[in-house]
């Protein structure tokens, strides 16, 4: 199946720190780009990879459920932990709980996680019927392109592949009933104006990390996609920032 242009993965061989980035659902590695370009040319390793069933068709995405997207990204994170000596791992909504999900599963061989707008939770009410759904409709209208920053768009499915959303409900639970046990430092940016994911996945964050290792950072000027909007110079910084904090072995180059 043909990739949009502009829906590649990207990947840069940087120093012995290295980042896996993670787009999130019916997006594409369009969306993290500049944030992996930017963390590039700070000196660390870079890896974006494509989620299978994204950046083609939302009909091909159908075929593909949340097992086919981790497992693409465990694979990343494997070779990129083969690479160099510590590894962060950071993600954009349903990106960001797959990123959760990788530090609960590998735990001390992950430094740190930044997430971006989260989605570790069930609460859109058309997702919450997806598995009713999926028995009578293939797709349903998309969530992409929620950016305020006029002019900047968002490579993603205009339609939600139903079959696809229906295996999400299990990630979600899999992944809150782990952060008890995450011990990492989670750095989350957080845009009040979201009009995909609602309040409760950070709010979850807070209830369930209590160990001193969450800060969260309000992005006051960016819907959703927050990457590609106005406050992107602030999540490039903070991330790279968090990096050098809690990295113990210095970048290539500043």
């Amino acid at each position: 199946m043909p990739v949009m242009p502009g829906a590649e993965p990207y990947q840069h061989a940087g120093g012995q720190v290295g980042v896996l980035l993670c787009h999130g659902f019916t997006g594409s590695p369009q969306s993290l780009r500049p944030w992996g370009e930017y963390l590039a040319e700070a000196g660390l390793t870079v890896a974006l990879p494509r989620l299978p069933g994204h950046g083609t068709t939302w009909q091909e995405m159908n075929h593909t459920r949340w097992e086919d997207w981790y497992a693409e990204l465990d694979k990343a994170l494997a070779d990129l932990r083969g690479r160099c000596s510590e590894v962060f791992v950071m993600g954009l909504s349903l990106g960001g709980c797959m990123a959760l999900r990788l530090a609960e599963v590998h735990g001390e061989g992950i430094k740190g996680v930044v997430v971006v707008n989260p989605s570790i939770a069930n609460d859109v009410p058309l997702l919450k019927l997806a598995p009713l759904l999926k028995l009578f409709v293939p797709s349903v209208p998309g969530v992409a392109g929620d950016i305020k920053k006029e002019g900047a768009t968002e490579l993603g499915y205009t339609r939600t592949p139903v079959k696809a959303a229906a295996s999400l409900p299990r990630l979600w639970a899999l992944t809150q009933a782990g952060l008890d046990e995450l011990s990492q430092p989670v750095l989350v940016f957080h845009s009040p104006q979201d009009h995909v994911v609602k309040p409760t996945s950070v709010r979850i964050l807070r209830e369930k990390l209590t160990r001193g290792n969450l800060r969260v950072v309000e992005l006051a000027d960016s819907y959703h996609v927050a990457t590609l909007d106005n406050d992107a110079d602030q999540i490039f910084a903070g991330s790279l920032e968090f990096v050098r904090a809690n990295a113990s072995v210095p970048l290539q180059r500043d």
